[in-house]
């Protein structure tokens, strides 16, 4: 049985400081304003709708408690929906939308709900905890290093200068700016609006148009403190002693943005679909998860991407665009470099340097993304694709039907 994408929308991204404009909004507020433009916009019997699965990272405080559940009692769908949510880091958004899919598929469920939200302003990232990072016992045998030293370690490892990271970083924005001019984001992306109904912000704060690789030049690494004084640049050299030293080259203009936001992806089997009259977009054609070693930890998307493709008895270049998470800049680089796929094929309406990463949605979020794209440019397929912190990789094949 196949899975079918009825609608995939998002909000818009805030900053996601004290600045920021959707700090005021709880991230349950964003999930309900995503329910509700979902069921505005089809027009849905939301009694046929059986479950919702978000993907949140830091699960607590606003976030605690099953965020899912809690949104679903405050969407006015009914009592019957109920909710879950998971975490696999920065792919969570995908993958709530892939377990949603594989319940279709598997004949369990008819119609349900996939998606994410991370309100990073109001619940700060890494808040929760966690061995990986602060039990020793845990830390020094898994070589634990924190993601930029990560991000630092691939481009030493893999040669990209930090031109090369600039430059991408500057494209990113450009593109952004250019699809927002042209309003590429329109048919997906929702304005959120307040308890009083006013809207609060009505496109994506974080994008800079006059961004240059000159500008971002100008910025200082990062990660350079960090892996001398905290030794993780050791812990990153003893893993992998190949590497002389570790280039600090990422910086906050070319990783990407702190941001707020959710989105959500509907999704059911074509006969949902016929008796409640909602069009099916896309269907999805197959998913995968990879491990990866855990200290350079951000090449997942590359093995991912490969059992998806092999998956879906499909090759590279049987895909019209690629979505790969800009997590940082090194990240998409080495992606296009070891799978031997252009620039002009990913993230051709820029990505999460320019416009967010907000954690526990963005994988929902660039599904939708790329099949709108998909549908103004009339191509057919799209590969979403999210590097995972631990050492994991996310992919997902969509096709328009």
């Amino acid at each position: 049985m196949d899975a079918y994408i009825f609608d995939s929308l998002r909000t818009v991204r805030g900053k996601g400081n004290d600045k920021g404009s959707l700090i005021g909004i709880t991230p349950t507020a964003l999930l309900v304003e995503c329910l509700t433009a979902l069921k505005e916009r089809n027009n849905l019997d939301t009694t046929q709708v059986e479950d919702l699965i978000v993907g949140c990272v830091t699960q607590v405080m606003d976030q605690g408690a099953n965020i899912a559940k809690t949104a679903a009692q405050q969407s006015g769908y009914g009592n019957h929906l109920s909710g879950a949510t998971v975490n696999r880091f920065c792919g969570s958004g995908l993958e709530a939308v892939n377990q949603v899919a594989a319940y279709v598929k598997a004949g369990f469920k008819d119609l349900a709900i996939g998606g994410g939200v991370e309100n990073m302003s109001r619940v700060k990232m890494a808040s929760d905890g966690g061995a990986m990072a602060a039990d020793p016992s845990v830390a020094l045998p898994g070589h634990f290093v924190p993601q930029g030293i990560s991000a630092d370690l691939i481009a030493s490892k893999y040669g990209f200068s930090r031109d090369a990271l600039d430059s991408f970083a500057a494209t990113s924005h450009q593109r952004a700016a250019e699809a927002e001019k042209n309003g590429r984001f329109n048919r997906s992306r929702i304005s959120v609006k307040d308890v009083n109904n006013f809207v609060v912000l009505d496109k994506d704060e974080n994008i800079r148009p006059t961004t240059t690789t000159e500008s971002l030049a100008q910025l200082k690494p990062s990660f350079a403190q960090l892996g001398s004084i905290a030794g993780f640049d050791a812990v990153a050299i003893d893993r992998y002693p190949e590497v002389e030293f570790i280039q600090h080259v990422h910086h906050p203009g070319n990783s990407s943005a702190i941001v707020d936001g959710a989105a959500l992806t509907l999704v059911g089997s074509k006969s949902a679909g016929e008796a409640l009259g909602l069009k099916p977009l896309a269907r999805i054609r197959s998913a995968a998860v990879s491990g990866t070693e855990p200290t350079i930890m951000l090449l997942g998307p590359v093995p991912a991407t490969q059992a998806a493709l092999k998956k879906a008895g499909m090759s590279k270049d049987d895909v019209d665009l690629y979505e790969v998470n800009e997590a940082f800049a090194v990240v998409p680089l080495y992606f296009m470099e070891q799978m031997d796929i252009p620039h002009e094929k990913v993230n051709v309406n820029g990505g999460a340097i320019a416009m967010g990463h907000p954690l526990g949605a963005t994988g929902c979020m660039l599904l939708g993304t790329v099949l709108d794209e998909l549908e103004r440019r009339n191509l057919q397929t799209g590969l979403i694709t999210l590097c995972i912190g631990g050492g994991m990789g996310i992919a997902t094949i969509i096709e328009r039907v």
